[in-house]
């Protein structure tokens, strides 16, 4: 979900572009080391970026200043963490705004936040839980995909509320609205996400395995 240009006044503006600033750093660092460990991983980090870039790019309109969109960062989430997944959203949305008019780059800080910092966050914090307690992996994919797409939504909705007050009411105004469309669009992300990795996990388990535990029915 985007901030579209000119929404945001400057001072909120700068206040999100120095709130995701460390995150991108942080995940710019990550890149590079993932890169010089395993170079074999250049494959998964270039289908994370095309995944968020071509999700994302399906816009709906929604709140007058935003539109409604999968977001795609789930699958980074899973296999990056939050500090990559925020590079890659960063790059995904200066394209977007310098290509194809969404989002903006006066809200880009605001944008990054939300897809690709907070709603991810809360996704990896839940992937994490549940690969402790051995969820099966197709609810586990599902649930953290469904998890990054409406929690870059609610967080959307904060920043909109923080910058239009009173913040309750506009809150509660703009996840009212939000949740007509992001709802059934975070649960079709998570199916189609499901159905990916599980092909993904048959077909190249040496991609996902560092991850995703092969299944014991494959290995007996």
């Amino acid at each position: 979900m985007h901030i579209m240009e000119g929404f945001l006044s400057l001072e909120w503006a700068l206040f999100w572009t120095v709130v995701s600033a460390p995150f991108v750093v942080y995940g710019f660092y990550r890149v590079r080391r993932i890169i010089k460990e395993d170079p074999a991983q250049r494959t998964m980090l270039a289908l994370s970026g095309a995944f968020i870039f071509v999700m994302s790019s399906f816009k709906l309109p929604s709140v007058t200043g935003s539109s409604s969109h999968p977001t795609g960062t789930g699958f980074s989430t899973m296999f990056f963490g939050v500090g990559v997944t925020s590079v890659m959203s960063l790059i995904v949305l200066i394209f977007q705004a310098l290509l194809l008019a969404h989002g903006g780059l006066t809200t880009l800080g605001a944008n990054v936040f939300s897809m690709g910092i907070a709603g991810p966050f809360v996704a990896y914090a839940a992937f994490r839980a549940m690969t402790k307690v051995r969820v099966p992996t197709p609810a586990k994919v599902f649930i953290t995909v469904f998890l990054a797409d409406v929690f870059t939504y609610i967080t959307t909705a904060v920043q909109l509320a923080l910058a239009y007050g009173p913040f309750l009411s506009s809150l509660t105004s703009f996840l009212a609205v939000f949740t007509i469309t992001q709802i059934p669009l975070g649960i079709v992300e998570g199916i189609l996400f499901t159905i990916f990795v599980d092909y993904l996990e048959r077909a190249r388990p040496d991609l996902t395995e560092r991850i995703l535990p092969r299944r014991v029915a494959d290995e007996a």
